[in-house]
């Protein structure tokens, strides 16, 4: 049967995503971002591109068997789902937010009836139970900082990247709620049907965000620092080392490094006489073996 993926139709969260499942090797085709939903090319698999926050609503109740979106927004949501596979970007943290010349360093600080300003009402409503406040809570669909500023609200809770926006509109953080980034989430009844179809497809997205921090690394070493080199390019499980043909005196080592430690691998290399240094790029990289049911 076809599984339905679920992605966000814009935002921080669908380029990237896209781009994941592109490079994972699922074919969307030249005119996807045009349509709702589009059946992939060379898979079983039908992708549909829904709000990042309706996402959670629509695993949980079936509608669709696995989707893209923020820890964020499955936290606001409520339900309990699987988080399958961590993606490693979207990146942020909800917070209180306070205006600068409130004098409030921590959310202890609030006081009951305070109006706070949000577009994730359910997790702010349990932040503020679980320190025992009795606030009011005013639901916004966007730019929350300025509520504040006209008088709507005193303090709000929202996402923060960089900090960059709550500094420009003169407000501070005052509590850190929860830590949030992109993830792949399923449903256990998902798993039950899906299960095998399901880990493919997130370990091909997996070996794609494993392989974009990868190099591949291949260099002609005299023989007789082979040892040396050994110590420079450990790799995944050591280097594989190859004979040259007609040149008795080198050997060809190749390996997959860390691309942050390539400037100074490279240089080392040709400390101890090596040539011919090369790297490339890793499209994929599969650092584990799962096994199949029988």
């Amino acid at each position: 049967m076809t599984l339905k993926f679920g992605v966000p139709n814009k935002g921080r969260l669908n380029e990237r995503a896209v781009e994941l499942l592109t490079k994972a090797g699922l074919d969307l085709g030249e005119d996807f971002g045009r349509k709702l939903y589009i059946k992939a090319r060379n898979q079983d698999v039908e992708v549909l591109f829904l709000r990042a926050q309706d996402i959670p609503e629509f695993i949980a109740t079936g509608a669709i068997d696995l989707g893209i979106t923020g820890q964020d927004q499955v936290a606001e949501s409520g339900h309990t789902l699987v988080d399958r596979l961590d993606l490693q970007f979207g990146f942020c943290h909800m917070a209180l937010a306070v205006p600068e010349e409130s004098g409030i360093t921590d959310a202890s600080q609030v006081k009951d009836g305070s109006r706070i300003a949000t577009s994730y009402p359910n997790i702010t409503k349990r932040y503020f139970q679980s320190l025992g406040k009795l606030v009011n809570v005013i639901v916004v669909t966007g730019a929350a900082e300025v509520m504040p500023y006209l008088g709507i609200a005193d303090y709000i809770v929202d996402l923060v990247s960089t900090g960059s926006t709550l500094k420009m509109n003169r407000m501070v953080e005052a509590g850190r709620i929860i830590d949030s980034q992109a993830c792949v989430f399923t449903s256990e009844e998902a798993l039950k049907r899906y299960g095998p179809q399901i880990d493919e497809l997130a370990d091909s997205i997996e070996s794609v965000i494993t392989a974009e921090s990868k190099k591949y690394l291949m260099a002609n070493v005299p023989r007789d620092r082979m040892k040396d080199a050994e110590g420079i390019i450990p790799g995944l499980e050591g280097p594989t080392i190859l004979e040259i043909a007609g040149n008795p005196e080198y050997v060809a080592i190749h390996a997959v490094i860390d691309s942050k430690d390539t400037l100074h691998i490279i240089s080392d290399l040709k400390k101890i006489g090596a040539k011919g240094i090369l790297t490339t790029e890793i499209e994929r990289l599969v650092n584990r073996w799962r096994p199949t049911a029988a």
